[in-house]
């Protein structure tokens, strides 16, 4: 069977750069399942992506479908045919809609019994009968927010559609998509190249669009891209700040890269490197540079889509375009130190936090109270800690968070030093925001973390306790990544907190702002759930977690000393017979209805194995106690591990259940000891 190339591309407008690369391989991902479907083999699959196309290349295609014999099955025979042996309406009417009559038909007999059977040959389809159907199908699955029409059409895509390819080989398929003719032309450059580019053959895709000023290749664009800067970079002897979102959105507004530097007024530079940074990011796609420090230098590096003859021209009006906007940031930070951050409190009154739940002045006061309260249980300078609190949100009502939302927090930081707060007030300013997401730095200082730990468990009260937790994956308030970043606070920084003990006095801080009765219990419980995530991005396996989840400590620091105890006796040998003995006490107790002894008596105590499976439990709980209250869980459960053997020997020669109640009441009160010891740090009967 023959095989050759398949190309296909779709030459639109410029598409959205933060939904390209989304776009190509969801296309990609159309077209390769449904070849897949269509079982036509190929040796590799491809995908392109630029401004102004999509594409996909599938090397060594088959070029149809291979033959296949398709059975239908009829009716059963003794529904075929009459008692006379004559066929009957139902095996006539199948017969006639496979094209042949009943005499013709095959028998298909079974177990449970026998049927009319035809089988037919199904000739396979071509690449040229396929291919347009699945284009049409995947450019429809594609995920576009907000389709446009162009012209007098009303044929509707993300962005105008020019041009359509369809190619096997040398050969052009014939179609239609989005109103446009397959053809074997593509478009150039923009600017670089006139006209379309004509395909002789499939295989020409990348080096004819090279020829017109063209990178296809989204991943070329990216290296050449990334290797660009970073030789811009050294040349200049600095460093780019590399953001990766920055970097995918210029390799998705670039067809042919070419990277050069700019330069700005170094009195720029007495604004902080923050608005700078993002100025330069956000507003004008630039690479922003430090000096081997990381001190920010008054130097940029931009992509440009063209090959100027005149690189100075470019550099100049990149240069020109990036001076007002540093000339706003350092308007507003100038126009913000005329103001203190204590006089802005007031202010904070005038803007809602939750309907429901007051102003952001409201919400300061109660993370001020909240902050204090923490940081006298961590030994911190409460009053320190307070104040941090209360100025929290203050920088939100200065000009320069207004117009960068991203620097909050650190414009509290710049203008705390200015107005002479105290080092550990200012850091903590900024640190309230941290870890803004997976992976992000923690607090410097733990006023710092008393202030971040206070502000998400002021949130995660008020919109708990107003009934409007996080449904599905939708999370206005951000609950999940609060819940997440308190544990890893005080986990990460060893903070002896209790979420229970936090989450009482944020709820009576709220006074009777709060409506839902069980706001403790629900936050208490989607918090635990928030310890599965944490932990499986440590590779620890879910069965340990559920083990101390099933003890639900409300200390994050005390959990994960558990987790990680519970994980080490996982690997012990004596682990899994223990695991299983505790499973199997579990559910023995589960089905006594009645009462246990206090303790165990020795005066019921009949059995060699049962006396000493007490002696053991005795010697062995004497050293556990200690340990366990100590918290060196790893050592408690090393210890308890010595009684896998007199429990088995137990199990394998004493009954339970006897027929003396009172040996039976006492042999279950020795097992609920053994359990209890067990449970006191996790529930082990869960391990796999």
């Amino acid at each position: 069977m023959s095989k050759e190339t398949l190309l296909i591309e779709l030459g639109t407008e410029e598409l959205p750069p933060k939904s390209l690369k989304t776009l190509a391989t969801t296309f990609f991902e159309q077209i390769k399942t449904q070849l897949e479907s269509a079982e036509l083999g190929f040796t590799d699959i491809k995908w392109f992506a630029s401004p102004r196309r999509l594409a996909v290349q599938v090397t060594e295609l088959q070029a149809q479908q291979a033959d296949k014999v398709v059975e239908k099955r009829g009716p059963a025979v003794n529904v075929a045919f009459d008692a006379d042996g004559n066929p009957t309406k139902a095996a006539e009417g199948w017969a006639r809609s496979n094209g042949i009559t009943v005499a013709e038909a095959d028998r298909l007999t079974t177990d449970k019994g026998e049927w009319l059977l035809h089988k037919a040959t199904q000739t396979g389809k071509s690449v040229a009968d396929l291919i347009p159907n699945m284009v049409v199908t995947a450019l429809n699955k594609l995920p576009i927010p907000k389709p446009m029409r162009w012209g007098s059409e009303r044929t509707q895509f993300i962005r105008p559609a020019h041009t359509l390819v369809m190619m096997f080989g040398e050969q052009v398929i014939a179609g239609e998509a989005l109103g446009i003719q397959s053809s074997n032309q593509v478009q150039g450059h923009r600017f670089h190249h006139e006209g379309l580019v004509t395909l002789t053959h499939a295989n020409d895709y990348e080096s004819a669009l090279e020829a017109a000023y063209v990178i296809a290749d989204y991943d070329k664009r990216k290296s050449l891209i990334t290797e660009q800067v970073a030789q811009v970079a050294k040349d200049i002897n600095g460093q780019a700040i590399v953001d990766d979102g920055l970097l995918e959105e210029v390799i998705s507004i670039n067809e042919w890269p070419v990277t050069l530097v700019g330069t700005f007024d170094e009195d720029f530079l007495s604004v902080p490197a923050e608005p700078l940074i993002y100025s330069m990011q956000d507003h004008q796609k630039y690479f922003p540079v430090t000096d081997q420090n990381g001190k920010l230098l008054n130097k940029f590096i931009f992509v440009s889509n063209i090959e100027s003859k005149d690189p100075n021209q470019v550099i100049f009006g990149n240069e020109k375009v990036i001076r007002p906007r540093l000339a706003d940031a350092e308007f507003f930070f100038k126009t913000d130190k005329k103001q203190s951050l204590e006089s802005r409190l007031a202010s904070l009154a005038t803007v809602l936090f939750q309907k429901q739940l007051g102003t952001l002045k409201d919400k300061s006061e109660r993370i001020a109270a909240l902050s204090e309260h923490i940081a006298k249980q961590v030994n911190e300078d409460a009053s320190q800690a307070h104040r941090a609190g209360l100025l929290s949100k203050t920088d939100l009502m200065s000009e320069m968070v207004l117009e960068f939302p991203q620097v909050q927090g650190t414009m509290g930081k710049y203008y705390a030093q200015h107005d002479g707060e105290p080092v550990a007030v200012a850091q903590a300013l900024e640190d309230q925001y941290r870890p803004r997401y997976a992976g992000d730095t923690l607090p410097e200082g733990n006023i710092g973390c008393a202030v971040a730990i206070a502000d998400k468990i002021d949130s995660l009260v008020g919109i708990f306790g107003i009934n409007q937790p996080p449904k599905g994956d939708k999370d206005p308030f951000a609950l999940r990544r609060a819940a997440i970043g308190t544990i890893r606070i005080i986990i990460e920084k060893e903070l002896n907190l209790d979420i229970a003990d936090l989450l009482a006095k944020s709820i009576e801080l709220y006074g009777d702002k709060l409506t839902n009765e069980n706001t403790l219990d629900q936050v208490t419980e989607f918090v635990l759930g928030r310890y599965k995530a944490y932990y499986q991005d440590q590779n620890i396996s879910v069965d340990v977690i559920q083990a101390v989840l099933n003890k639900a400590p409300s200390a994050p620091l005390d959990f994960d000393k558990r987790v990680h105890a519970v994980s080490h006796f996982k690997q012990l040998a004596e682990a899994e017979n223990l695991a299983a003995a505790n499973k199997r006490v579990g559910n023995i107790l589960a089905k006594f209805d009645g009462e246990l002894f206090d303790a165990v008596n020795a005066n019921y105590t009949c059995e060699v194995a049962e006396k000493d499976l007490v002696a053991v439990l005795e010697k062995v709980s004497a050293k556990v106690k200690p340990l366990t209250d100590a918290k060196d869980y790893q050592a408690a459960l090393t210890e308890l591990a010595l009684l896998r053997d007199p429990i088995d020997t137990f199990f394998d020669n004493v009954m339970v259940m006897a027929d003396d109640e009172n040996v039976k009441v006492n042999r279950l009160t020795l097992l609920n000891d053994i359990r209890n010891s067990f449970f006191a740090i996790a529930d082990i009967s869960v391990l796999q």
